[in-house]
């Protein structure tokens, strides 16, 4: 399957945030949380804070997948951004999608967008559970970087990956990737 990433439009909005609650649904860390599956499905409120990319399926132009952009550190959805670096935010792929590569090409749009906008380097935030979307993330570069970690409840833990575009190469050809981030 190929997919075709840009900025999301208005009308995808409801959507990418049907896929992002099915694909972060399945772990046990947001299944139960009634106010982050709202978070997740709220992407009309990241659109007015950061650009929202779509991943569409190139023979049906079927919405497959979405994320978010975060352009750096103290913009609204900003969570562990260092200055240079630019963010990922709820990159999530539809289930029957996963595995065909949308997540990767999210993935580099998001790192060519960064990049455009002369950003050194990029991070993001992930469950220990996500195994699939750390091996993607790995392929491009980017490392776990556990002194920026953030456990936000008691036992509930998200882990922090980032990279350096100077200090990595930051290309791949995957051919297997995971839906979410």
């Amino acid at each position: 399957m190929t997919a075709i990433v840009r900025e999301a439009m208005p009308s995808e909005y409801e959507r990418i945030g049907d896929l992002t609650v099915a694909a972060y649904s399945i772990f046990p860390e947001t299944a139960d949380d009634s106010g982050y599956i709202d978070e997740l499905r709220d992407v009309a409120g990241r659109a007015r804070a950061c650009p929202v990319y779509v991943a569409l399926d190139a023979a049906s132009g079927e919405v497959i997948g979405g994320a978010t952009y975060v352009p750096g550190p103290g913009t609204p959805l900003s969570e562990l951004e260092r200055e240079g670096e630019a963010g990922i935010r709820m990159l999530a792929v539809a289930p029957e999608a996963q595995g065909k590569g949308a997540g990767t090409a999210l993935l580099e749009a998001l790192i060519a967008r960064a990049r455009a906008d002369g950003r050194q380097g990029m991070a993001l935030y992930t469950l220990p559970a996500m195994t699939a979307a750390h091996r993607l993330y790995e392929r491009y570069g980017f490392r776990p970087e556990p002194a920026r970690d953030w456990q936000f409840d008691p036992g509930l833990l998200l882990l922090a990956y980032s990279v350096d575009f100077a200090g990595a190469a930051v290309s791949a050809s995957a051919t297997n990737d995971s839906g979410t981030a």
